[in-house]
């Protein structure tokens, strides 16, 4: 397992996208964790989903005072990043911010080159400067990459070692063009940074638009819910809680810095699987999150589910398959996530319950 080598307690840490699923949770657990040390977020608040869901999140981080500092900014805005990175010097910075979902991409390709593009480079630019003046800099750039880079790869469970060359969304495309920035500035600024390839992270207060959020809502509507591919889909579903347990282990070390025979930076540089590598199908998935539904009371017992399914065809950008291959998250950071998908949908159920009463 490998040492810690990035003191996160007493550091200045700077999350994008902090007003994210991930980000607030990512937040909200270093202000527990680490009492001296102070996040700073940057989220712009796109309407993306709905955006109280967003400012409820932030409004449960303002409760730590002083120690969390919101930036309203768009990481693809050059100047403020710039601004952030001048004034708090961050140590570690974890990227988050991007625009996320395989589908909006194919409708909507200016946003993701915008945030996932654009805005990634200007981070990797306003880290790449921290060093000027012979500062110490950034010590560690965690950035959250995605399972869709492996695109319709067949060999599962997918590795980090396979190559993800033929994506087969947009989305899934500026991904794997930031893990490829990202290796790049390692190389030439000795930048140490670590992409984490999550799989299909669900929870409490996520985003509306992932299926088992979707699939409540319309139910609670009385409204139909397509499964596609006929329900003959796996996805690795992972618990949010895993998620930044993951995420919070692999700040606490960056990768090493040292120098190959060419005198050049040997890039400081890995990339990680964090899924539940646990895949289940559509059609299971959707007995569960019914059943805790109706355990929660969201819905009654005698709602006819059969009534409001439909079995449709594959979409456009989707994969028949999800399976993270986590065993050198494991070897390194003695870390492999574990909640089984009925406690996780349980726990969504109970907190819909309550944001929705």
């Amino acid at each position: 397992m490998l040492k810690k080598n990035v003191q996160l307690d007493g550091s200045s840490i700077l999350v994008t996208g902090a007003a994210g699923f991930i980000g607030a949770s990512l937040t909200r657990r270093l202000l527990d964790e680490y009492p001296d040390c102070r996040v700073i977020g940057i989220d712009n608040i796109t309407d993306y989903y709905d955006v109280r869901l967003k400012h409820g999140r932030l409004e449960r981080l303002r409760a730590y005072g002083d120690r969390f500092v919101f930036f309203r900014d768009s990481i693809a805005d050059r100047s403020a990043v710039d601004r952030i990175f001048g004034e708090f010097r961050p140590s570690v910075v974890v990227n988050l911010a991007a625009q996320a979902g395989v589908r909006y991409s194919i409708t909507n390709p200016d946003a993701y080159i915008e945030s996932n593009i654009i805005g990634f480079y200007n981070i990797l630019e306003a880290c790449r400067h921290s060093y000027d003046g012979g500062r110490p800099g950034v010590g560690h750039l965690v950035y959250a990459s995605s399972s869709s880079v492996y695109g319709a790869n067949r060999k599962v469970p997918y590795s980090t070692d396979d190559m993800v060359d033929n994506p087969i969304s947009l989305y899934a495309a500026t991904k794997k063009s930031d893990e490829l920035l990202a290796h790049a500035y390692s190389k030439l600024y000795d930048i140490p940074s670590t992409g984490l390839r999550f799989f299909t992270v669900y929870g409490p207060c996520g985003r509306p638009d992932m299926a088992y959020y979707s699939f409540t809502d319309r139910l609670v509507r009385g409204e139909n819910i397509r499964i596609f591919n006929y329900g003959n889909c796996l996805r690795d579903f992972t618990y949010i809680d895993d998620i930044v347990e993951g995420v919070v282990r692999v700040m606490r070390h960056a990768p090493e810095r040292r120098t190959g025979e060419d005198g050049l930076p040997i890039p400081p540089y890995m990339v990680y699987n964090i899924g539940n590598s646990s895949p289940e199908s559509l059609l299971d998935f959707v007995t569960v999150l019914q059943e805790e539904l109706v355990r929660a009371g969201v819905l009654p017992e005698d709602y006819d589910f059969e009534a409001h399914r439909e079995l449709v065809p594959m979409q456009p950008g989707d994969v028949p398959v999800t399976y993270a291959d986590t065993a050198p998250l494991e070897r390194d950071f003695g870390f492999r996530p574990s909640t089984p998908l009925r406690t996780g949908l349980r726990n969504f159920a109970q907190w819909y319950k309550l944001q929705h009463r």
